[in-house]
């Protein structure tokens, strides 16, 4: 049983997608595939293992970063974790508050996030600020949120320091 905050979220990005279309057909599905050898999958948000355990099809690994969700690669919509629906978006907790940014750990499977947000559905822009905001109402979501950040403030910053040449 998923906490109601998160059924609240993921409900908002139900019926909601990057595109009007299916945005699977520019690269083949590339955020569902499992890249072999590798441990690849979705950060689960607080709370979300419950929703996931026993079900066949799924397992998760404890991560520094937190629960890992590993697939298939194939799944029904409307059981994609948070981070799948959010995909290739993040929520990020700012000092003047939650904003949408597109996540750095994205732009290396999707073609999208390497367009930046202006090239995705408006609507799907306004439906992750507002489950950015409905997660910050709640500590547990919101510290998550906080950690993501950091990481994305950390990706980025490692990513400024290679364009300027700075190798350590």
């Amino acid at each position: 049983m998923l906490p109601d905050i998160l059924a609240r979220a993921r409900a908002i990005l139900e019926d909601v997608t990057p595109l009007k279309t299916d945005c699977g057909l520019l690269c083949n599905g590339l955020c569902c595939r499992p890249l072999e050898g590798e441990m690849t999958g979705m950060l689960l948000f607080p709370g979300e293992e419950s929703y996931y355990e026993g079900r066949e099809g799924y397992r998760m690994t404890a991560t520094e970063h937190g629960t890992l969700l590993i697939c298939s690669g194939r799944c029904d919509r409307a059981d994609r974790p948070l981070s799948c629906r959010l995909m290739p978006l993040i929520p990020l907790i700012r000092e003047d508050g939650v904003k949408v940014a597109t996540d750095f750990r994205a732009k290396t499977v999707c073609p999208l996030a390497r367009q930046g947000k202006d090239a995705l559905d408006p609507d799907f822009v306004a439906a992750v600020r507002e489950v950015g905001r409905i997660l910050a109402e709640d500590e547990d979501q919101r510290a998550f949120l906080v950690r993501l950040t950091k990481n994305q403030d950390e990706l980025k910053a490692l990513r400024n320091q290679f364009r300027r040449g700075i190798h350590v």
